[in-house]
């Protein structure tokens, strides 16, 4: 089988998982362009505790998601993500049911208990090949991107058929929907290689909390779902003020996402060429900034917010694809599952506090002091770009070396560390592979390919 594309097993897997997160994002993010305006029919609306609602997910979520991993690897992939998705089921049914807000936030917080995102990975992680990961990783990435789109269009149209509680049942019916294909469609793993590539390691997690890179990133991610969750408290009724129903806001959020991504693909193809990443991060975030001043400012009228809309998600999308990758380079040699793991947790932990402190903003110093709130956040992120540099062009690389006697493998991480673009390595005895931190212009293949074999030979 070639070791340069994904073969049947790993199509499949690639497949499957990303359809199983794809339908929960979904189910989590169908929410987001609906509740600022249903949740005015509730008795006991205010504007804090429907921001509180909308971001009450973001909370659970992030307290679980390092421990949920972590269980993953102690009692297997498939018990927690089963888990996991039951417990998201159980918390759309208590929402779908309520009949007060406050019942909802309940609902959403417990929908958020499921976090079931690192499990995941590291199923994908078990199932595929080293040489392939990276690719079936993309895939799951993309799904992500694409059930945020469809949530955006799918909310208001099926909001407008179902209502909010139809809404809630509909998500519900997508857990079980991911559990089905869990079952029948996810190949079974016999092997659980390259862990720490997916899943946070605890011994790992002090040092990498003092790592004032890794802190840039995850500020930024913190900012970014937080700016977004606030924007989502008002941007719904401002659509509806300009004159737009409920189920016509689809229609806006379509042609956005569209025309952004149009914008953002260049964006991303010329910072890689240029290696000045920090440059086109600075390009995004006044973007945001801009897109923020406008929908607040000029919000009043259609077409003004339909600019807002495409200038804001075309910086929105650069980030979001372009913070993962930096991770991946700035993460020391075989710690990006930790590192994701506390990346996650201050973007959930983001949506939590744009959608809390971002409704208390609203009650009691109205749309313009929540835009005041985004711009101040916006703003600091964009100063502390000061001292932000711009990344090597590292890839990471997993040697496994089962197959080498455990005696000589120090002398073969030692030979490894001097080949020619090797900025580092690391070796993990528990997994059994070295993990390897490489300059991807430089990088001599043949060289590391050839010493495996030579120590593989002398065992």
């Amino acid at each position: 089988m070639s070791q340069q594309t994904l073969n049947h097993t790993e199509k499949r897997a690639a497949l499957a998982l990303a359809s199983v997160f794809g339908i929960r994002m979904l189910g989590l993010f169908l929410i987001m362009p609906v509740l600022a305006i249903y949740a005015r029919e509730y008795p006991d609306y205010s504007a804090a505790l429907m921001g509180f609602t909308l971001g009450a997910y973001g909370l659970t979520q992030a307290l679980l998601q390092i421990p949920m991993g972590m269980l993953s690897d102690r009692i297997g992939r498939r018990p927690v993500i089963v888990l996991g998705l039951l417990v998201f089921i159980i918390g759309s049914v208590v929402a779908a049911m309520a009949d007060t807000l406050v019942g909802i936030a309940i609902g959403r917080a417990v929908q958020g208990l499921g976090a079931v995102a690192a499990a995941i990975l590291a199923l994908a992680a078990d199932i595929s090949r080293d040489q392939q990961r990276t690719k079936v990783m993309a895939v799951i990435g993309m799904c992500i991107g694409l059930a945020f789109a469809t949530a955006m269009v799918a909310g208001p149209l099926l909001g407008g058929a179902l209502g909010l509680s139809g809404l809630f049942w509909f998500t519900a019916g997508t857990g079980v929907m991911g559990i089905v294909i869990l079952l029948l469609s996810v190949p079974k793993a016999q092997t659980q290689s390259a862990r720490r590539d997916a899943l946070p390691v605890a011994s790992e997690l002090k040092s990498l909390l003092k790592h004032t890179q890794l802190w840039q990133l995850n500020i930024g991610v913190f900012v970014l779902h937080a700016v977004l969750t606030a924007w989502f408290i008002t941007l719904p009724t401002q659509l509806e003020s300009a004159g737009f129903a409920t189920s016509t806001h689809a229609w806006f959020y379509l042609p956005a996402i569209v025309l952004s991504i149009a914008v953002m693909v260049p964006m991303i193809i010329r910072s890689s060429r240029t290696d000045n990443q920090v440059f086109w991060f600075r390009i995004a975030l006044i973007m945001l900034c801009s897109g923020v001043f406008v929908g607040d400012v000029f919000g009043h009228s259609g077409l003004s917010l339909a600019v807002a809309l495409l200038i804001f998600f075309a910086g929105f999308n650069y980030l979001e694809a372009s913070l993962p990758s930096l991770l991946t380079r700035v993460a020391p040699a075989g710690s990006k599952g930790s590192a994701s793991g506390i990346y996650a947790t201050c973007q959930f932990l983001g949506a939590f506090v744009g959608g809390s402190v971002g409704g208390w903003v609203l009650q009691y110093y109205q749309s313009l002091g929540l835009g005041i709130f985004s711009l101040a956040l916006l703003g600091l992120w964009l100063f502390s770009t000061l001292w932000m540099a711009n990344p090597k062009p590292v890839t990471n690389v997993t040697i496994n070396l089962q197959a080498v006697n455990g005696s000589q493998r120090n002398g073969l991480n030692q030979a490894l560390a001097e080949v020619t673009g090797v900025e580092e390595v690391r070796y993990a005895p528990d997994d059994e592979i070295s993990y390897l931190k490489v300059d991807k212009k430089q990088y001599d293949e043949k060289t590391v390919q050839g010493l495996l074999q030579q120590y593989q030979t002398t065992n």
